[in-house]
């Protein structure tokens, strides 16, 4: 009868024991957050309101720049509203990847700690950085369908898919640099230096269905120029986005976001005692 009781023991316990461990999860992420919070914007002058002000101030300047150039946008009459749709997935992504990049660097002190794990800093600066930037963009986003006569009718969907798909490429990415970064400390100069073509092949500037085909192919092997085209294609009723592929996205983004995991996973203590 003890053996029986002894056995049915553990069991028993598991639920709370689970309980515990999601609500010190919890608690080790908002302590991060706010950790970040006041690091990053409590710090500066204006906080959270660079937040707004710097894709703002690329969105102006190129609007100025472009519209002195040409007499109007690719698709539509508001040089504003073509260059928000674009700029501003962009900006989500580039801040999520290089956040979740730099998360073991940003709380290395704190990940020493048996309470605070190397998730727990991964999740802290996604939910963060992801949350911010979603307000940004819906701010300046509506914003900018008020000032100007842009006559858009949104879809949803297409603006819903195009969040999502921004949201798990700069997760992946930034976990997998994140693991790569950490083991080969150069990874970040040499990931800054090939990144920085995805600013002209995104399709900020231009429709990519606009190209011949030969081009068209390379380019849309870029996962972001997807995401891209689907906001736009939420603002444009004549622009359909046909090219975008869901699929193609969500596989990019989980088995790039698989093997970061698998090497944080692997050779994360590693990287914290480096």
């Amino acid at each position: 009868m003890s053996s029986s009781n002894d056995a049915s023991f553990p069991p028993a316990q598991r639920p709370r024991q689970t309980r515990s461990a999601r609500f010190g999860t919890f608690r080790s992420v908002a302590a991060l957050i706010l950790r970040e919070m006041g690091s990053r914007y409590g710090r500066s002058p204006g906080g959270y309101v660079w937040a707004f002000l710097e894709p703002l101030g690329g969105i102006i300047i190129m609007t100025i720049g472009f519209s002195l150039i040409i007499r109007s946008p690719p698709i539509g009459t508001s040089f504003l509203l073509f260059y928000a749709s674009g700029m501003l997935p962009f900006s989500l992504y580039m801040s999520l990847s290089n956040s979740v990049m730099q998360s073991f660097r940003f709380s290395r002190t704190l990940l020493k700690y048996p309470a605070v794990t190397w998730v727990d800093a991964v999740l802290a600066r996604f939910l963060l950085n992801a949350l911010t930037g979603l307000i940004v963009m819906i701010c300046l986003l509506a914003g900018v369908l008020v000032v100007s006569d842009t006559r858009a009718v949104l879809d949803y969907v297409a603006i819903l898919h195009a969040v999502w798909m921004t949201c798990l490429i700069g997760l992946a990415v930034g976990v997998l640099n994140c693991a790569l970064s950490g083991m080969l400390p150069v990874w970040q100069q040499v990931w800054s230096i090939l990144s920085r073509p995805l600013f002209l092949m995104s399709g900020i500037f231009f429709l990519i269905d606009a190209f011949p085909d030969k081009v068209q192919k390379f380019l849309w092997l870029n996962p972001v120029a997807h995401a891209i085209s689907s906001m736009r294609a939420g603002f444009y009723p004549t622009y359909r986005g046909e090219n975008v592929d869901l699929v193609y996205v969500a596989v990019f983004g989980l088995i790039t976001l698989f093997f970061g995991i698998v090497l944080l996973v692997r050779y994360h203590r590693e990287i914290l005692n480096g």
